[in-house]
């Protein structure tokens, strides 16, 4: 496919040649500034977008699909791809299209800037009186009144990118309350006069910026932006993994990498905003070379040189391949997306790039540990990163030995995503942080300096959490979620299973410093009081284990202990990357075994598919939580929790449990689904085939557990470091755990 490139992209091919020699130096996460500035880049659905609406009042017509704005994938401005307006006005008659910014987890809505920028094209050309009117409107609803675009663009020429350039202060008020424009949230285009012709528009690009950042006119190569270094091409079955060196300083706002099938014809194929730098290229089949490059790009859309070649071939890929590729592709988020200060796992990739969270970071923790054995980093890099982290950690406030769920990732400084009330210690993050800390300590454990220094200093954190003062009392007979010296015990959520929360009264029991007594284990997370009902039944809209025992059936399979039909996945998931629950059992169930039903509940639950959703069945199931079109929702096996959004850490994470059915997924969303489902770290959080929506963000807390349960499937690495910890049998046999007749036991039991 030859793409229609205009000026920018001609101007760059033109000067190719041109190269500069710079100082390197680290650059911080700048992606967060660039969503200061950008409404509007690429749809991540290549055929409408998600975040857009058309609707047309006849006579006058407006071309949509599934009524959403369609997609142009052969003539953008940016790639790789832009949006299509295609219309018809009539007097009387009218058409709006609706363009909102994409929202993902913790945007902050700030845009900086004084003028509206956006590219149009057009094949045949229109003149500017048939141009749109223009209005916007904040995150608040309050809105302007229309602009004209031809005012502020005469005519669009025939097979040309202009640059619209409209000032801020054009856009006039008209809502009962004030538009804000720094709070611009959607941009609206309607028909303006009613001339009866059929119009074609692309439009590429919308941005709030600074009037002297328009874009460049003249010559498009600036030779002082600096060249990306040590591009890399890693070719799997159906795609191409390209990476490159992290860029120095802030001048520039997005990289471009362009693809060639014959090492001489280079086209743009897509961007990556400051901060990341990683591409997935989808060929979508095998035995394709492919060549790449890559280049800066600043806001006035001059480019820097190109850089150097790279080349990889896609080829076909066995099952163990397959599974190397699932977990090198999720280990990335924490690799190179990782805060670049404190080393730690952001919250999720695009977001706040201050914002780095704790437990995806004991997670990703776990991950880099794979990612040492399976040879996707050395063994030096690994504990020069864990290093980091441990430095990090080590001056970050503590709130009795406890961190706070999301801190600073410059400063460790608490941030308060939840409210003013969850402002200090966070007891289920800091368990879910020193599971993967105890995993590491026990994998770096060589006679080198550096590795027992390491193993000092986890050990010096471990001993430090107060996992005692969670009690709240000495009375009491649970633990806490919170504390927080400004507000106590407000929040007051008091620690019931069965969820992802088990990790945390092991640890506290097993705490060779600050150890609760082993009863808490039945008193507090498998309480069967009047407080553990009322919690159960509330959270889950069931009486079906709400004293934590269960005992029914779901599609013939029994389970022991949980609400409902189990609740979504990743209860399944959290407390078990490190602890081994196979071959052993407590009072009530064998953890395995039971977690095998909840994922096999949750699959026949798909197969089934009484919601009737689009694309449920046996290589398409494993729901559990994560943010859809709509917002978060723990996504479970009841039409309660199920809206149709399939989380592929579900199932992708229960290979443990569920090895056939789990790879039948990775196969079906890698083959079949191809790059609606896979991206720059691996497969997407979330998919809504029946609402055509696809996750633009990848989630912490997601990935890693894909990279470590696929590895305690195949070798059990994870599980067998975790329970090598000396603390960990003694705690077992307090609680009373037992090898459960018949089935291999975990290692750390006592036979």
């Amino acid at each position: 496919m030859r793409f229609r490139l205009g000026e920018f992209y001609k101007r760059l091919f033109l000067f190719g040649w041109l190269c500069c020699v710079l100082q390197w130096g680290v650059l911080a996460h700048a992606g967060s500034d660039y969503y200061h500035h950008t409404l509007f880049d690429n749809s991540v659905e290549n055929d409408g977008y998600f975040d857009s609406d058309g609707k047309a009042s006849a006579p006058s017509s407006l071309e949509v699909f599934h009524k959403r704005l369609p997609v142009s994938r052969d003539i953008f401005y940016t790639p790789p791809n832009a949006l299509r307006l295609k219309w018809r006005s009539d007097p009387s008659g009218g058409w709006v299209a609706q363009i909102r910014l994409i929202r993902f987890r913790n945007r902050e809505i700030n845009f900086l800037g004084d003028t509206l920028f956006f590219w149009c094209y057009s094949v045949e050309g229109i003149r500017g009186s048939a141009l749109p009117l223009v209005r916007l409107s904040d995150v608040d609803n309050n809105f302007t009144g229309p602009v004209a675009l031809g005012h502020y663009v005469s005519d669009i020429p025939e097979k040309k990118w202009v640059q619209v350039r409209i000032p801020m202060d054009a856009f006039q008020s008209i809502s009962m309350h004030t538009f804000v424009p720094s709070h611009a949230s959607e941009i609206v285009l309607t028909q303006s006069i009613g001339d009866q012709v059929e119009h074609t528009l692309i439009v590429d690009e919308f941005k709030i910026d600074r009037r002297e950042n328009e874009a460049a006119t003249g010559t498009m190569v600036d030779p002082a932006l600096p060249t990306p270094r040590n591009v890399r091409a890693k070719g799997y079955e159906r795609h191409v993994d390209i990476s490159w060196d992290t860029v120095p300083g802030r001048a520039y706002e997005r990289f471009i990498i362009y693809r060639s099938f014959d090492g001489r014809q280079f086209e743009p194929i897509g961007i990556q905003p400051p901060g990341t730098t990683r591409y997935s290229d989808f060929v979508g089949k095998t035995g394709v070379k492919a060549f790449y490059k890559v280049a800066v790009s600043d806001s006035r859309y001059q480019v820097s040189p190109f850089s150097e070649i790279a080349s990889a071939s896609t080829r076909p890929l066995d099952d163990d391949e397959l599974l190397s590729m699932l977990q090198e592709a999720c280990f990335h988020y924490y690799w190179d997306g990782a805060h670049p200060v404190a080393g730690m796992a952001l919250e999720n990739v695009p977001g706040d790039d201050r914002m780095i969270a704790l437990g995806a970071s004991g997670f990703g923790i776990m991950a880099i540990v794979v990612g040492v054995e399976r040879g996707f980093i050395t063994r030096e890099q690994g504990l020069e990163r864990l290093t980091k982290i441990v430095s990090f950690l080590e001056k970050a406030p503590r709130y009795h030995g406890a961190w706070s769920h999301f801190m600073d990732g410059d400063t460790g400084k608490t941030l308060t995503v939840f409210g003013m009330f969850d402002n200090a210690g966070d007891l289920v993050e800091t368990a879910f942080l020193m599971e993967g800390l105890l995993a590491a300590r026990q994998y770096f454990d060589s006679a080198s300096t550096a590795e027992r220094d390491l193993y000092v200093r986890i050990s010096h954190l471990w001993e430090t959490v107060e996992w005692d003062w969670y009690r709240r009392s000495p009375q009491s007979d649970a633990l806490y979620w919170h504390w927080s010296p400004e507000w106590s015990w407000y929040i007051d959520h008091r620690l019931t299973g069965f969820n992802e929360t088990m990790i945390t009264y092991l640890l506290a029991i097993a705490s060779p410093t600050h150890p609760v007594p082993p009863d808490l284990y039945y008193s507090g997370w498998a309480n069967q009081s009047e407080v553990g009902v009322i919690y159960r039944s509330g959270w889950s809209g069931t009486h079906e284990g709400e004293l934590y025992v269960n005992g029914h059936s779901y599609y013939d399979i029994k389970l022991d202990v949980g609400v409902g039909s189990g609740g979504p996945l990743f209860f399944t998931h959290y407390s078990f990357l490190g602890f081994d629950p196979r071959g052993i059992r407590d009072r009530y169930t064998d953890y395995f075994e039971n977690n095998r039903n909840i994922a096999r509940i949750n699959y026949e639950y798909c197969v089934h598919n009484p919601g009737h959703y689009v694309g449920y069945g046996k290589d398409f199931w494993g729901l559990t939580a994560s943010d859809g079109a709509e917002g978060y929702l723990p996504h479970s096996p009841t039409l309660r929790y199920d809206d149709g959004t399939m989380t592929f850490t579900g199932a992708l994470s229960s290979f443990p449990y569920t090895p056939t059915e789990s790879m039948a997924v990775l196969k079906h969303l890698y083959r079949d689904l191809g790059e609606r489902a896979w991206g720059t770290y691996g497969p997407r959080d979330a998919i809504n085939l029946g609402l055509n929506w696809i996750s633009p963000s990848y989630v912490g807390l997601n990935q890693a557990p894909i990279t470590v349960m696929v590895e305690n499937y195949r070798t059990g690495l994870i599980w067998k470091l975790f329970m090598s910890n000396p603390e960990i049998r003694p705690m077992l046999n307090r609680i009373g755990f037992k090898a459960d007749t018949g089935i291999a036991a975990s290692p750390a039991v006592v036979k």
